[in-house]
């Protein structure tokens, strides 16, 4: 993992420090525990609407927001992308350079949140964020670390699940409307962006792991003209 990213590209680094973390600590240990919780959270396969939404990419430079146990960014570095993956638990980023140095693919990981990471701008030729748990700020912070983080010609992909926008708070304290969804990052497009999808599907999920339950996505692609 390599906490501060340039310009360039650097050689991928498949290990982590002992803590680089950049980001609120309370975030991190929340995902820290979630992950020590079980062995394995997700289900260890790619998530289904990137791999039809890729389909027809040609292999670049690919940014993986909340890259989890990493099973997407393994499956497109076997794809032929150099693959940058942003995690804030350190206990999910063990686990997915340990299946990393398993698949015998290189991953540049980055322990950090999104809006706190040293991020080259403009450099990526694919933003994938599958389900991410963004944090919503009045100055939209993550909505606009997202899209500057896509190089022009490049492609924004968005997936979460469909509903959970208008669901009120829960008594485990997770409030719908403390986090960042698909309408809102639409919501900060200008004319240099073209939306290509912007739809609630039937969701392709893999067997198994947390999440399982959502049957529909809501899926937002958008390309960066200039």
């Amino acid at each position: 993992m390599t906490d501060d990213i340039t310009a360039g590209s650097p050689a991928p680094d498949t290990s982590l420090p002992g803590d680089g973390y950049v980001g609120d600590p309370v975030v991190r240990a929340e995902w820290d525990n979630r992950y020590a919780d079980r062995q394995q959270l997700w289900s260890g396969q790619p998530n289904g609407a990137l791999v039809a939404e890729v389909a027809g990419l040609t292999p670049g430079r690919v940014l993986d927001v909340g890259c989890g146990e990493g099973a997407d960014a393994v499956w497109l570095a076997r794809g032929g992308w150099d693959v940058t993956a942003l995690e804030v638990s350190g206990v999910a980023l063990e686990r997915a350079a340990g299946h990393a140095r398993d698949a015998g693919v290189d991953v540049r990981w980055v322990h950090a949140a999104l809006t706190e990471a040293a991020l080259p701008p403009a450099s990526f030729d694919l933003v994938s964020a599958q389900y991410p748990a963004l944090l919503r700020t009045p100055d939209a912070a993550a909505e606009r670390a997202l899209l500057a983080a896509v190089a022009p010609g490049g492609v924004l992909l968005l997936v979460h699940h469909a509903g959970m926008e208008t669901q009120q708070a829960h008594e485990s304290g997770f409030d719908p409307a403390d986090y960042v969804w698909p309408s809102m990052v639409a919501a900060v497009f200008t004319d240099d962006w073209k939306v290509e999808v912007n739809e609630q599907r039937p969701r392709v999920a893999p067997d198994g792991g947390a999440g399982a339950h959502h049957a529909d996505d809501l899926v937002l692609r958008a390309r960066r003209l200039r």
